[in-house]
């Protein structure tokens, strides 16, 4: 079994883990010029695939990570003192978010997945609120959305597989109306440092070269500049992890298929030689194993909040505009 521990803004919650890639593209190619990382199609034929696998069962056991997620993006929700009639939840998955939801706080969640099977792995009697399902590309959100047409929009762990952030952010900003709330968690880039130094140094000692087996995350720093140079303002940024302990890396490994999580680099290896998949693994453990013998695995998770501007939203006075001079106060 393994367990999952939450730190740094929460206490220590201990979870248990009970042990636990084609369908053709609906979605025509892009036609920007966006340099391309990772292969979406194959992104959302290991996503299908996660879910058929045993009729869903291997992907509802490692649900952990995402619910956890879900929970902590919730109490951010839940601090701005607003109801919405709908709330758009893009890359939704199976509704990790959209099941937290209640009547208090909004009427409907409108869930957008590029996945079909994943958008509709659940049924609509495990939410508390109308649900309505949208399959679509996430990089065209436009497409499906139109302009100043949503009041707030979410999105829990999918950002990580966009090609042009930049681009889905400027699409979310044009999609909310005016004061309209954009909520998101996304991981960051020291997300599974421990799997990623491992396998590096293991390829290297045993074939001479290292090839990207870990798909390349956004830097916490860059985020308030993304969001800002998208047209977001009022912006909340922080950062949290999430930490999982396996028995070993190949528990690890069996998990991160099961959540569609596999690598989707485009030019990436579809294979790993069995020795140096053997050698990461025990490098992996003489490296960061845990006193019990477990192996941990670090998900960092960046939290973001911005809103459309707005001319009745709250704005800073001009420079020199106060009437109280801070030596009297002090």
């Amino acid at each position: 079994m393994s367990h999952l521990q939450v730190v740094a803004r929460h206490a220590t919650r201990p979870w248990t883990r009970a042990f636990a890639s084609e369908s053709p593209s609906s979605f025509p190619p892009a036609t920007s010029g966006v340099y391309k990382v990772f292969d979406r199609a194959a992104k959302r034929k290991q996503r299908d695939r996660a879910v058929s696998r045993d009729a869903g069962v291997g992907s509802r056991t490692v649900d952990y990570v995402r619910d956890e997620v879900a929970d902590r993006m919730m109490e951010r929700l839940l601090d701005i003192k607003r109801k919405f009639n709908t709330i758009v939840d893009l890359g939704s998955g199976p509704g990790h978010f959209s099941k937290l939801l209640e009547p208090e706080k909004t009427r409907k969640v409108l869930m957008i997945d590029s996945s079909k099977t994943t958008l509709n792995r659940d049924r609509d009697e495990e939410f508390e609120v109308e649900v309505e399902r949208v399959h679509a590309d996430e990089e065209n959100l436009l497409d499906v959305l139109p302009r100043n047409s949503q009041e707030a929009i979410v999105s829990c762990l999918s950002l990580h597989w966009v090609n042009d952030l930049p681009g889905v952010l400027v699409q979310i900003k044009e999609a909310l109306k005016p004061d309209g709330l954009f909520l998101g968690a996304m991981f960051g880039g020291d997300t599974l440092f421990e799997l990623r130094t491992a396998l590096q140094l293991a390829e290297v000692d045993r074939e001479g070269g290292i090839s990207p087996h870990i798909s390349p995350m956004t830097d916490t720093k860059d985020i308030s500049n993304l969001l800002s140079r998208a047209g977001f303002t009022l912006l909340t940024v922080d950062i949290d992890e999430v930490r999982v302990g396996y028995p070993s890396m190949w528990e690890l490994l069996e998990d991160l298929r099961d959540m569609g999580e596999s690598n989707a680099v485009v030019g990436r290896r579809h294979f790993l030689h069995r020795d140096t998949l053997a050698a990461a693994s025990a490098i992996y453990k003489e490296l960061h194993g845990n006193e019990d013998g477990s192996v941990p695995a670090t998900f960092q998770i960046i939290y973001m909040i911005g809103w459309k501007p707005s001319p009745n939203q709250p704005k800073p006075l001009e420079r020199g505009s106060a009437q109280t001079n801070l030596k009297d106060v002090l």
